[in-house]
């Protein structure tokens, strides 16, 4: 989990918009999905460690995910939430 204050600072580095903490059925949906093989970034490559907490962006389109409590804020590690 990130710190409140932290979180109110944050923004979207690719568009700058808010980021929310990501519900624990995404983060289970998303982790299904790893386990699958079927999830990639936005770069492209296979995501092959489990996502224990992520940031998603205000419009619901990017999950940045969080790696040992630091949020990964790079556009290429984005999560893709839509089709």
């Amino acid at each position: 989990m990130i710190d409140a204050e932290l979180l109110k600072i944050m923004c979207c580095p690719e568009t700058h918009q808010e980021l929310r903490p990501a519900e624990p059925g995404l983060l289970n949906k998303l982790n299904e999905q790893i386990e699958a093989g079927t999830l990639k970034n936005r770069a492209g490559q296979a995501i092959k460690e489990k996502i224990d907490d992520g940031l998603v962006r205000a419009d619901g389109k990017y999950l940045y995910p969080l790696r040992r409590g630091i949020p990964v804020m790079l556009v290429d590690e984005g999560v893709p939430l839509t089709a």
